[in-house]
């Protein structure tokens, strides 16, 4: 998947009627993650992060965009790669989709199981597809490139 400035534009929606208006509570958000955009797709961006916390590993994700979900049966993140590929499951099985009205976005939170030695795996960049399968729902992302 190539990557494209007007899929994250078009993830980010328009915003021209509240464009007076500061949407702190989805920057606040965005920037509990410290690190850059990890993945696009058609209409939604996801952040990403790794964090320890008591010897577990989690990929800690944010989905803004057009994605909305809420379910009771958790998700699954799937990485396809030329040598590799890595199923994470969701931490927990129940996580919903927040709102934020002011720039109409969604904004989806969703920490995913991961063991030390496939973090490293993340960072390989001949991740060619990224798979997030909630529900019904499926949503295929590309990495984006450094």
């Amino acid at each position: 998947m190539k990557f494209s400035i007007n899929k994250v534009l078009t993830a980010f929606s328009n915003t021209k009627a509240e464009g007076a208006h500061i949407d702190n509570y989805t920057e606040d958000i965005i920037n509990s993650i410290d690190e850059a955009a990890f993945a696009v797709s058609q209409q939604n961006v996801m952040y990403a992060a790794t964090q320890e916390l008591g010897g577990y590993y989690y990929l800690k994700t944010i989905i803004v965009g057009t994605f909305k979900i809420k379910t009771m049966k958790g998700a699954l993140l799937k990485f396809e790669a030329k040598d590799f590929n890595l199923d994470l499951k969701t931490d927990m099985d129940e996580f919903e989709t927040d709102h934020s009205n002011i720039s109409n976005r969604f904004i989806t939170r969703i920490d995913f199981q991961i063991e030390k030695e496939d973090i490293p795996k993340l960072k390989d960049q001949n991740i060619q597809n990224i798979k997030l399968i909630a529900k019904k729902t499926k949503l295929d992302f590309g990495l984006i490139k450094s």
